[in-house]
């Protein structure tokens, strides 16, 4: 989850699900969605060889039906945005990324901090496949998405 859905959980949505053994499944959403996916978003995923087909910006609410078990933030509280409500029950962490979509600069400059985003993600969710996810719940879990969110 993220403000806007449009970059940063979007390109977490994407990855995951394109690294993601069978069973698993990411969705994004946003508190306040921009009702747009950032276009340099989907040509980085593109690039990195991560389908797009499916991705929208969206509202936290589509999942009110279906809620997830795991929710992972990743606004940037440095940046000075406003985390995101979410649902009650499920794990809860925060994995902060520098907004790309926010930066100015060259070409070059922007389409690196866009990268480096997807790299930090990669980086990120490869940790989470790695933990024994069939034996590690509750605590133990939150203990160990809080750490990867630190990495």
């Amino acid at each position: 989850m993220c403000t806007h859905n449009s970059c940063r959980s979007i390109l977490s949505e994407a990855l995951f699900n394109h690294l993601a053994p069978a069973g698993f499944l990411a969705v994004s959403s946003g508190s306040h969605p921009s009702g747009r996916v950032n276009p340099r978003a989907l040509q980085t995923l593109a690039a990195a060889g991560i389908a797009t087909a499916g991705l929208n910006s969206k509202a936290s609410d589509a999942f009110a039906q279906n809620p997830p078990d795991i929710v992972i933030t990743v606004c940037d509280n440095a940046a000075g945005e406003a985390c995101p409500l979410y649902f009650g029950t499920a794990l809860k962490a925060h994995w902060g990324l520098v907004d790309p979509s926010a930066l100015t600069g060259s070409e070059a400059e922007i389409q690196t901090a866009f990268d480096q985003c997807l790299a930090k993600i990669a980086e990120r969710l490869q940790a989470f496949f790695a933990l024994p996810l069939a034996t590690l719940k509750g605590a133990e879990l939150s203990i160990e998405l809080d750490r990867i969110g630190r990495l």
